[in-house]
């Protein structure tokens, strides 16, 4: 009869998946930033080059924003003009379109820490 231990150690499991989650959420707003910035109206640019992804990884929850006096403006008026390919409700419209991309990227972090 053969015999197998096993060592079982939750805390430093579950520490290894939170960090990868949060490395995860990261990258899935980095990816929303990154499609959004593709719809951002442009006139400068300085719209586009404002925009910026962070995580809080207590809460586990991501942000992505836009930093300019001008920005909840410009993404709630839908009656401005903007060139082909931009538009208004440049970041809202993106989040439905890539839930799958950012929940692959979560669990690929996670699938990583677990091996």
């Amino acid at each position: 009869m053969s015999r197998a231990r096993l060592r079982w150690n939750g805390a430093a499991a579950t520490g290894a998946i939170r960090e990868a989650a949060a490395r995860g959420l990261l990258l899935g707003a980095e990816h929303v930033l990154a499609e959004s910035r593709k719809r951002v109206p442009i006139n400068e640019g300085t719209l586009e080059r404002s925009g910026g992804a962070s995580v809080d990884e207590q809460q586990m929850t991501a942000a992505v924003s836009y930093d300019t006096p001008y920005a909840g403006r410009v993404h709630e008026d839908m009656t401005a003009r903007h060139a082909p390919g931009r538009s208004a409700k440049y970041l809202e419209g993106v989040l439905p379109e890539s839930t799958g991309e950012v929940q692959a990227l979560i669990a690929a972090q996670v699938r990583r820490a677990l091996r």
